[in-house]
């Protein structure tokens, strides 16, 4: 679903991403861990090509994107992005801001957008919240929202930078539920976190990156029970 080949971006000075070479196959869950900086959320905003990568190749579901002669926001539809912050509409009740994008974007007729919108926030576990405001909602309510939002432009892959990590802790557990649903369903996904439990339980595979290299990938199993670099160990002993 995803192939990505000599990946590069810097910042400045700053090079940010080195090299990253990465598979995605369809159904896979990839979990992305490392340190803060590692380059794992810029990578992902490279894999939505809202960053642009300075070299390297990306191919979604068989395509080479080119940024400079496709349309990026064509291919966004595809791939369906949930962010730390939760960007809700404030002026618009849930129900609104799930079917703002299918109306806008895809032209979709209001009473189909009302419905799939309607279904996605019974996905979620809010079909009571349909009518509330963003203001109105917990942490944990808007980042399931938000999921329901990207959602409804029927991508074909989800990424996930940190969904969890503007949460109160008690929160979480109803974000990761809504993931854990998504990844039984088959739903593609390359998620960031800092969440090893969760790590271990939904991810197919992952993937260690450090100083914008890819140092180890592998089952969760094996990552966490068995690293082979001493890099990744290190990391480990220190998060869990």
């Amino acid at each position: 679903m995803i192939q990505v080949r000599g990946l590069n971006k810097s910042f400045g000075k700053n090079h940010v991403l080195k090299g990253i070479d990465l598979n995605v196959g369809e159904s896979d869950v990839v979990v992305l861990i490392g340190a803060s900086g590692s380059g794992k959320s810029t990578l992902l905003r490279c894999l939505n090509f809202l960053e642009a990568a300075d070299s390297g190749e990306i191919r979604i579901d068989g395509n080479t994107v080119d940024p400079r002669r496709n349309d990026l926001n064509r291919i966004r539809q595809e791939v369906g992005m949930v962010f730390q912050n939760f960007n809700l509409f404030p002026h618009m009740n849930a129900l609104e801001n799930v079917m703002e994008a299918p109306v806008q974007v895809k032209k979709t007729d209001r009473k189909k957008a009302k419905t799939q919108a309607e279904d996605l926030l019974d996905k979620v576990g809010l079909s009571d919240k349909a009518q509330a405001y963003p203001s109105q909602l917990s942490g944990g309510q808007q980042q399931r929202v938000a999921i329901a939002r990207a959602l409804a432009m029927n991508p074909r892959v989800m990424l996930f930078d940190e969904p969890t990590s503007a949460l109160d802790p008690e929160l979480v557990g109803e974000v990761l539920q809504v993931m854990k649903s998504l990844a039984k369903e088959g739903m593609t996904m390359v998620i960031v976190t800092h969440e090893m439990g969760f790590a271990r339980e939904v991810a197919d595979w992952v993937i260690y990156l450090d100083e914008g290299r890819l140092v180890e990938e592998g089952r969760p199993e094996q990552i966490f029970d068995d690293p082979s670099q001493a890099r990744t160990r290190e990391f480990l002993n220190r998060v869990l």
